[in-house]
């Protein structure tokens, strides 16, 4: 969708505060600030603290105290995703009214053994981009009253399920080829159609299979939340690591679902490790605070990185 030319561009940096940011978090603040300042764009800064089990208030003091040592301002109000469930529940709403959501009740324990038996006699199973196993979906081909009596049996035994995407189900009410345009690059040994014209990717939200929308422990998924959240804000140009660039296609399909703006993509390269792996918190990869702690300057952070 064509930006207004009255209206300035708008970017964003958005970082989980579950840890400290590294230096491919560096890598992408610098590059959002860098284009909202060449463009004359908005930069916004949004916290993506979902997950309040390991979101800390520590690690979001962090964020502010490495964006300000790296010279990178940004409106305010932050928003804080955590602050914002009534939105993705209004979202969520939208979709299962039009039975394009279902209940979903396996664990990743016995999704693994079901991959596994079914593995163990000779077959394969798909995987998503990622690499985890498509969701199974016996639930799928529940009729209402089914899942109303599943979700009302699990609300009295506490027993935990998620919402999941009817993937499918989705995918056919679309009359259009989906896509998304790329300014950024690809990831080495993408599966893109070939015919893709430079600049225009197709997205395959299929690849995906059923995905999670909502669970017990999180009122949103990443999917979701981030997709409501470009559009309540307004973003115009996401610009974000490679790791996320075939989710986009995802997140293409929600938009179109949800009738939702689309933004332009700018999906950059990632800073690797000396392993060859990208920079993790998980991983506990050097923050920026410890480079800081050892003498590097804001300007060896960015040669470092641009």
């Amino acid at each position: 969708m064509p930006n207004s030319p009255s209206k300035p561009p708008v970017y964003r940096f958005a970082p989980s505060p579950n840890g400290a940011l590294h230096l491919g978090h560096a890598l992408s603040a610098l590059l959002n600030a860098d284009f909202a300042s060449a463009t004359g764009g908005r930069l916004l800064l949004r916290l993506e603290d979902i997950d309040r089990a390991r979101c800390r208030l520590e690690f979001e003091q962090a964020i502010f105290e490495d964006l300000d040592w790296l010279g990178i301002s940004f409106e305010a109000p932050v928003r804080r995703q955590s602050e914002h469930f009534a939105d993705y529940e209004t979202a969520l709403d939208r979709l299962r009214s039009r039975g394009l959501v279902y209940p979903a009740f396996l664990t990743r324990g016995e999704i693994r053994a079901h991959v596994a038996d079914i593995e163990a006699g000779g077959s394969t199973w798909p995987r998503d981009p990622d690499g985890a196993p498509l969701y199974p979906g016996p639930e799928r081909t529940w009729d209402i009253r089914q899942r109303e009596d599943a979700v009302a049996a699990a609300a009295a035994t506490g027993r935990p399920y998620a919402w999941r995407l009817d993937m499918q189900k989705a995918c056919n009410t679309i009359d259009r080829l989906l896509t998304w345009r790329e300014t950024g690059t690809r990831p080495q040994g993408g599966t893109d159609n070939p015919e893709s014209t430079a600049g225009t990717v197709e997205a395959r939200p299929e690849a995906w299979g059923d995905v999670i929308l909502s669970r017990p422990d999180a009122p949103s998924s990443y999917h979701l939340s981030v997709t409501v959240d470009d559009a309540l804000q307004g973003v115009t140009h996401v610009v974000r690591g490679q790791d996320l660039y075939h989710a986009t296609a995802v997140h293409r399909l929600l938009q179109t679902l949800l009738d939702l703006p689309e933004p332009v993509y700018h999906h950059h390269r990632l800073i690797l490790g000396p392993d060859g792996r990208k920079l993790s918190k998980s991983h506990r990869d050097t923050g920026l605070a410890a480079l800081r702690e050892r003498g590097l300057s804001a300007a060896d952070v960015r040669a470092l990185v641009l």
